[in-house]
């Protein structure tokens, strides 16, 4: 579904008006029509599968490298990722951190930042977007477990209410054998830390 950007142009207008603005004067005048693109942008993932870009798996056993087994977690850190949260419409950006213990399939790594773009370009909070991260993977591949560990700042928190610039939120979401804190002890310190 495309954003209606006449439609959210009129809106940003309408808005200008009730906080006391002339949206006609220069420096607002084109500002309806840069909001919808900007939304466009931001909101792209809305009714998009996130699932799709996990749809080619490459089977671990008869796959290009059968004597490449992999024998623990595979691990992509440092996704950057941006979002816009869904209770004030402002922004919120960090990294977000995937694992997951592969069973007979594997996927791409390419493949795991495109199904975090797509849920992030939605109206967001960070704790369902690190959910829906995780039942997509889990979904998609045969994963005997999968962790995401979200780590984000938001505007919401940064510009307004209590104003902590500095204030960083940090989700996690479990699936499978790593649902138990004690079997992903070691991807987390992987995700804080520098593999040895």
């Amino acid at each position: 579904m495309a954003v209606d950007r006449d439609r959210v142009a009129a809106a940003v207008r309408d808005i200008l008006v009730a906080i006391g603005e002339d949206p006609d004067r220069p420096g607002l005048k084109a500002t309806p029509q840069r909001v919808a693109e900007a939304y466009a942008d931001f909101f792209a993932g809305v009714g998009e599968d996130a699932g799709a870009p996990l749809a080619h798996t490459i089977s671990v056993s008869r796959g290009p490298a059968p004597d490449t087994l992999p024998s623990g977690a595979v691990l992509l850190r440092d996704i950057r990722f941006r979002s816009v949260c869904e209770h004030h419409l402002l922004p919120f950006a960090g990294r977000a951190h995937i694992a997951y213990l592969p069973g007979e399939q594997v996927v791409g790594l390419g493949a795991l930042p495109r199904v975090v773009e797509v849920l992030a370009a939605r109206p967001q909070v960070q704790e369902r977007l690190g959910e829906q991260i995780a039942d997509t993977i889990a979904a998609a591949l045969d994963a005997r477990g999968v962790l995401v560990v979200l780590g984000a700042h938001h505007e919401c928190v940064t510009m307004r209410g209590g104003r902590q610039p500095d204030a960083a939120t940090v989700t996690i979401a479990a699936r499978g054998a790593l649902a138990d804190p004690a079997a992903r002890a070691e991807i987390m310190m992987l995700v804080t830390g520098t593999p040895t």
